[in-house]
């Protein structure tokens, strides 16, 4: 029997259809699109959101053979998507990337709220968070607060437009309410953070044993299913990647090359004394220890953009022509107007090309920029405890075979890249063979399929991360100084 799951990015929505065997038959996008309507500000429209699901999967079920056994979705993460009590939304969502409640969280690190809040739910704060969007709303948008019902996640979002269900799976809901001792949200952070009137906006947590809900006649009209289709809510995009790479079990690791980079470590218990960065999710049968960067892709594409480039690839094929080191060319990637949250946390972070002279070029640039990124990549594994035997690496900067090289060749790791192209959605497919009657770890030795590794070489990256940290510690001391330049009048 087939299976439909969506992965739904901040970019692009992503629907595919999985025939009998499990493999994957018919796989659809589509664009969404990021307003920034404010400095700082990173919002999409959520009936646009939706429109484009049901589109993605109404083209899916119409090729797709077979009946369909269950839809599952996974989606970005974080953010803050209000709705009323009729489950209508009352303005934009909020995005992950967004920046606008900086200053507040600046105010939290500082005054040590943001620490003792990780003691308890293993997750640094960052602008992005529910708890920052609700409370730069209460100062600056008391009325959208007072007509909100519920607080979704896109997942959530997706699922209530499927089910009628206001719900949150307990990846969504790990941060930055919850006590992952206990898997509940803890009373104790809403009261630390002053958001004890926010409880009424959060939506039930659903454990492994509640994640299917029917599909409704309204929906199913929309998608072209069945209605009473089981619909699986599957962990956010970042978790359900790990597990479409096959990383389910402790010890083992994968990189996302996204628009986030992010670097994931599954563990069996959540690590809530070390070093407060990061994030820490709740997963089947475990945790997932996890650095996702404001650094990412779109570095990639802004890179792009400066240098003439109509495609990452042509990127790639450019960074060929420089050399180890980009000819003594460095860059700090920190792009996003929202500073840095991992591995460490700093809104006021801020990108920098340090060494550039007239003697570089373009291919140099080019090169610098995946360095860079690879280096972020390595700064996270190194947050992340003992390093894995392993990494797997998937996202779209997954196609360059040269970032791969350069990743096993700084990371000291061998780097192996899933088959399908679609990770995420592969990882909502497993989730949803387990909520309806398969074993996880089985599912994922049966479905998850390997490229041949790329090897690490001893050579020119030796000392790049040392180098690559030492450079960080002397830009840091310009953020504060560049941040003030940017308030000026």
């Amino acid at each position: 029997m087939a299976a439909i799951c969506v992965d739904a990015g901040t970019t692009v929505i992503k629907a595919v259809g999985y025939d009998e065997a499990g493999a994957e038959a018919v796989v659809v996008r589509h664009d969404t699109t990021v307003s920034r309507p404010a400095p700082g500000h990173a919002e999409q429209d959520m009936d646009a959101v939706w429109d484009a699901v049901a589109r993605a999967v109404r083209e899916v079920a119409a090729q797709l053979a077979g009946p369909v056994r269950f839809v599952a979705v996974t989606a970005q993460g974080d953010g803050c998507w209000l709705v009323d009590s009729s489950g209508v939304p009352t303005g934009p969502a909020i995005l992950w990337n967004d920046g606008r409640a900086a200053a507040v969280v600046d105010g939290w690190n500082r005054a040590g709220l943001a620490e003792a809040a990780f003691r308890v739910n293993g997750s640094s704060a960052a602008s992005g968070l529910p708890h920052a969007i609700l409370t730069w709303l209460k100062e600056h948008d008391p009325d959208r607060l007072a007509r909100s019902a519920a607080m979704l996640t896109c997942g959530g979002w997706i699922f209530s437009r499927m089910t009628g269900v206001h719900a949150a799976d307990e990846s969504d809901g790990s941060a930055p309410f919850m006590d992952l001792r206990t898997r509940r949200y803890s009373p104790e952070l809403l009261e630390l953070f002053g958001l004890g009137w926010a409880e009424r906006l959060l939506p039930e947590l659903r454990d492994d044993s509640r994640r299917t809900a029917p599909l409704t006649a309204g929906a199913a009209s929309a998608l072209g299913v069945p209605a009473g289709t089981p619909v699986v809510m599957a962990p956010y995009d970042i978790a359900a990647t790990a597990i479409g790479a096959g990383a389910v079990s402790a010890g083992q690791a994968c990189a996302i090359l996204g628009t986030t980079l992010c670097v994931e470590s599954v563990v069996e218990r959540p690590a809530l004394d070390g070093d407060p960065v990061g994030i820490t999710i709740a997963l089947p049968g475990g945790y997932l220890r996890a650095f996702p960067t404001f650094a990412g892709t779109e570095v990639v594409q802004w890179a792009c953009r400066l240098l003439g480039l109509g495609h990452p690839a042509e990127l790639s094929e450019l960074a060929e022509r420089s050399e180890p080191g980009a000819r003594g060319l460095a860059l700090q990637p920190y792009f996003s107007p929202a500073g840095e949250r991992a591995p460490f946390s700093d809104p006021l972070a801020r990108g920098a090309f340090l060494g550039l002279s007239v003697e570089h070029g373009r291919e140099d640039v080019a090169r610098a920029v995946l360095e860079g990124l690879t280096l972020v990549v390595q700064d996270c594994l190194a947050a992340s405890g003992p390093p894995p035997r392993e990494l797997r690496v998937c996202g779209g900067g997954s196609g360059s075979a040269l970032w791969l090289r350069l990743i096993a060749d700084v990371t000291g790791l061998p780097v192996l890249r899933p088959a399908d192209t679609e990770v995420g959605a592969r990882g909502a497919f497993l989730v949803g063979l387990a909520a309806t009657g398969a074993d996880l770890k089985t599912a994922a030795d049966q479905h998850v399929r390997l490229r041949p590794a790329v090897e690490p070489r001893p050579g020119p990256y030796e000392h790049a991360y040392r180098d690559f940290l030492a450079l960080r510690e002397t830009t840091a001391g310009t953020w504060p100084l560049l941040a003030g330049m940017r308030g000026r009048p």
